[in-house]
């Protein structure tokens, strides 16, 4: 059975890790290009341990445990997948401004 406490690590990791990808852009906008490859890897790391959470939870169900689909934990599934998303675009505009960075600077 999947715990109300499971679900909310599971919002937990993947709020932190969407917040430490936007700040990741946003310190490439100043060009602080190593404070955001920082912020990325942090982000990497809360998602990483959202997916474990994510993956003891299909695992249990493989194993057949009950699961029961609430909308809490659909909100928790939705938050996981736009993090991953955002991470992700975060990496191409940190590349972005620093290709714009270094055109500029010549």
């Amino acid at each position: 059975m999947i715990s109300e406490e499971q679900i909310f690590k599971l919002i937990l990791h993947s709020g932190n890790g969407r917040s430490f990808a936007m700040e990741a852009i946003s310190l490439a906008k100043v060009n602080d290009f190593e404070g955001a490859r920082n912020n990325l890897k942090l982000a990497g790391d809360e998602l990483t341990s959202a997916h474990h959470i994510q993956t003891e939870l299909i695992q249990g169900e493989v194993r057949g445990e009950k699961v029961e689909i609430s909308l809490l934990m659909v909100h928790a599934q939705d938050h996981l997948m736009n993090a991953m998303s955002i991470k992700d675009l975060s990496e191409e505009f940190i590349d972005m401004y620093e290709k714009i960075g270094k055109v500029l600077s010549k």
